[in-house]
Parts: structure tokens; sequence; C-alpha cells
């Protein structure tokens, strides 16, 4: 009995759609920008929030820590009901139910209603990254999905960058539900622009409801696709340990101002941001496997860096960490495109397991370095060296077996 996962490709070609490539491509970019400004957007009005409804900043909190926790749900619960009912109504669904939330989270008047509205806008936003990283799966394949994966990734990385401005911005015309209000009106754009697209699945599950949630379980047994999705989930740990204790770093121990910091953060988030387009220029001479190779390595030579000379400078610590922070960027299309090729069918839930396990990873790195540490650049350190050895073997053992289906190559296109 063969497993669905290794059935022969699908031979027909993905359904026309309305959008020509480049507006499907910006609808994807939105689509997946949605969780990181949900997060950053509103982080600059958190004081004047929990100053204006009167609670102490703990309580305030919980509304970016519960968001994390009900998105992981969400990715889960939506990408296998796409792959039953269909990917747009499930994503029209869970649009609406964003812009809803939004709704509620900008006419709040106290912090209980204000921590129900986020976690209703966490579960309907869910929906939006899920389903984007499968219409990339059904709309394109060879290079075009590259693509479509590279533009998915640079507006991850791009949107907590100007997220945090764009919030700061809107606080001088307007008060914290404002944000709120803007965030609803970035939903109720992609609402509108998602009812051009033509239905992808062209063979829903047919699965009871208990079933289409059951496929989570199905792609999980799928060895190749399971192993795949840890090594490289692990591998973006030093990202999310960086982002939740460079602050700290910089002000704090290298006693710099938060201008300076705001100049190193940038720097680094630049790399995050043009590493997928390099990737795309890499591929030209080097194959995937060799890309993936080289950049796991580099997060463990980052590691050795970091532990050896990052206390020295805050220049060195930065030189240490830029090229970890280029390797996890370029590092995440050829590995999205890898494990999308181990399943081929349950593409919905294929995608939310990556969603899910990737924030899981990285809530763990945030943990990992929230551990009262007397000095961070260590653990820091040890975090990237960690990344770099365990993923770093487990890749050189996957890439050899036989029940990896590895993307053919296309080097030069």
């Amino acid at each position: 009995m063969h497993d669905q996962s290794q059935s022969p490709p699908a031979t027909e070609a993905p359904v026309p759609q309305r959008l020509r490539d480049f507006g499907l491509f910006a609808l994807l970019a939105l689509l997946s920008a949605f969780i990181p400004l949900s997060t950053d957007m509103y982080l600059p009005a958190l004081p004047t929030m929990a100053a204006n409804l009167g609670v102490p900043m703990a309580r305030a909190n919980l509304t970016l820590v519960l968001f994390f926790v009900f998105y992981s749900i969400g990715t889960l619960l939506w990408g296998p009901l796409s792959d039953k009912y269909g990917r747009k109504p499930i994503l029209l669904i869970g649009l609406t139910g964003y812009v809803a939330a939004c709704i509620a989270c900008a006419c709040a008047t106290n912090i209980t209603q204000l921590i129900i509205g986020r976690v209703l806008q966490a579960l309907a936003g869910g929906a939006s990254p899920a389903i984007a990283v499968a219409l990339v799966k059904d709309l394109f394949q060879g290079p075009k999905r590259e693509r479509g994966l590279v533009l998915i990734q640079s507006m991850v990385m791009l949107a907590p960058i100007i997220a945090p401005g764009i919030g700061a911005l809107l606080l001088r015309v307007t008060t914290w539900h404002g944000i709120f209000w803007t965030l609803g009106g970035f939903g109720l754009v992609a609402l509108l622009w998602s009812l051009r697209l033509r239905e992808t699945v062209t063979e829903p599950f047919t699965g009871t409801l208990v079933q289409t949630w059951g496929q989570l379980g199905t792609v999980v047994k799928n060895r190749g696709f399971t192993l795949l999705l840890v090594t490289f989930s692990l591998a973006i740990l030093p990202l999310y340990a960086y982002l939740a204790s460079s602050s700290y770093i910089y002000i704090t121990e290298f006693k710099q101002s938060e201008l300076v910091f705001s100049a190193f953060f940038m720097a680094n988030a630049a790399c995050a941001v043009l590493a997928p387009f390099i990737y795309l220029r890499l591929t030209r001479a080097w194959s995937r496997r060799d890309i993936i190779t080289a950049c796991i390595a580099m997060l463990g030579i980052s590691g050795v860096g970091i532990m050896g000379l990052g206390h020295l400078k805050p220049l060195a610590l930065a030189l240490c960490i830029m090229p970890a922070t280029l390797a996890m960027g370029v590092i995440r299309p050829p590995s999205t495109h890898l494990m999308l090729e181990q399943h081929r069918t349950a593409a919905g839930a294929v995608s939310s397991l990556i969603n899910f396990l990737m924030s899981m990873v990285g809530s763990l790195g945030m943990m990992l370095m929230s551990a009262g540490w007397r000095s961070l650049i260590l653990p820091l350190g040890l975090v990237h060296l960690f990344a770099g050895v365990v993923c770093g073997g487990a890749w050189l053992l996957l890439a050899r077996q036989p029940y990896i289906r590895h993307v053919p190559e296309t080097r030069g296109a």
C-alpha cells in the first residue's frame, strides 16, 4: 500500500487565474505580511494603551503573547479546511473574521475586550499565511514556485522592520485605536483582492471534518517531510534568539544608545530582506543542496565568532551575526520548496504544519534568551553553534536518503 504522498505528480495544469503573475505575487506578499504587521505595528502603542486602559504592562502584554499562541492554533485549523472546502472560501472567511476582529479591537473599551479581540484576530489571521503557501504550491511549479517563495520570505522579513515605524507614525495623528482600524483596512484590501482569485483545489478532500484535520497526522507520518521540517525549523532558531536579545545586548551590555542599536538592527534586517534574492543569484552557479549545506555551516561558524569575538565591540558582534542572518534568509526558499515537494497532496495541511512548527520554534528561541542569563552574548553564540552542528549533521544525513524527493535543478533559470 503506497502513501498518497508518494503518488506520481499531477499532470494537470494549474487553474488559470484572472490575476496576472505580478498581481498574484503581490497578493501573496500581502497575505504573508498579515501576522508580522498585526504583532509589530502596535508595539509602539503598548505603553500608551496600558495607561489608557488602566492596566499594568504585564496585562497589556497578554495581547501579544496570546496572539502568538492562537495564531499557531489558527494555522493548524485553516490549512486542512482549505483542502476540503477550497482555498478561496476559507481565505475569504478568514479575512472576513480578521477584519471583524480588528474592528472589535479598535472599539475595545477595556483590556478584556481587547484580549478577546486579539485572540479572534489571531485565529482568523492564521488563515492568510497558511493559505498563501498552499496557493504557491497550487499555482506555480519549478523556478516560478521558488520565486513566489522568495517574495513571501522577503515580505515576512520586511514587514517586522517597517511595521513599528508605521505604528509610530500613526500614533502622531491618531490613538492606538487607529492602528487597529488601519490593520482592518489592510484586511479589507486583501479581502476584496482575493475575490478575484479562482479556486485552485481541483480535487478536494472528500472525508469527514474530523478526517480533514486528520490529514495533519497523515502528513506528519511522511518521514521525509517531518524530518526536513524539524531540521529547517531548528535552523531558524538563532534568528528569533537574536530578535529577543539584541536590544538588551547593544543597549544594556554595550551601553549604546537606542539610535545606535537601531542602526545595527536595521543593517542586520537588511541582510534578512536581501537574502532570498541573493539565493536566486546563487542558484545560477550552485545546486540547492550545496547552498543549504553552506548556509547551515555558516550558522556554526557565526556561533564560534560570536562566542570568541562578540564581546569585544558592538561592530564585532554585528559582523559575526550578519552572515548567519544572511544564511537563514537564503535557506528559507529552497527549504520550503523541498518540504512542499515531499507531500504532493494536502497542500493546506502541509502549509499549516510548516507555519505552526516554525512559529513554535521561534517562540522557543525567544524563551531561551529570557532565562536570566548574566550576559546574553555567550548563549546567543551557543544557539548559533547548536543550530549549525545539529541541523548540519541532520541535513547531511537526510540529503542522501532515498525517501527524500529532491527538487530538480534548474540552474541558470
